[in-house]
């Protein structure tokens, strides 16, 4: 497993990791098998789609219109003043597990990996882990 740093600069915002994953995944030498990208965090995911600046906009605002920060009275927010975070991230995956195949990611054409802040701007990390042969 492979424990990769970030720093996030903003409370919402899409950090593209494709790059990462694949030169991970190439210096493993696996030509066939599994990799597993996986954030520990409860106000962060791991999440696939295209990389068009238009979607990755529209993608956070309407996780914003789904989960408003203060249409309701979160009971969390007497704590942390973050339940909106922590109820985007339950609703979204703290990882994916993508196919490896001739010694890179499967990935469509269009998909890139993103860690995705929930509540920023903070230090974050994300695991890679590679299984095959």
């Amino acid at each position: 497993m492979k424990t990769v740093e970030i720093k996030t600069d903003h409370k919402m915002e899409l950090v593209d990791i494709t790059e990462e994953v694949r030169r991970e995944v190439e210096r493993s030498g696996v030509g066939e098998g599994l990799v597993n990208v996986y954030t520990r965090h409860t106000t962060a995911s791991i999440v696939i789609n295209e990389d068009e600046e238009g979607l990755l906009k529209d993608f956070l605002a309407s996780l914003q219109r789904i989960v408003p920060d203060d249409l309701y009275n979160y009971l969390h927010n007497r704590i942390d003043n973050n339940a909106s975070s922590h109820i985007r991230s339950l609703i979204l995956s703290p990882g994916v597990c993508i196919p490896i195949t001739a010694g890179g990611p499967w990935l469509g054409t269009w998909q890139s990996i993103f860690f995705l802040e929930l509540d920023g701007p903070r230090r974050r990390s994300f695991a890679i882990t590679i299984l095959g042969e």
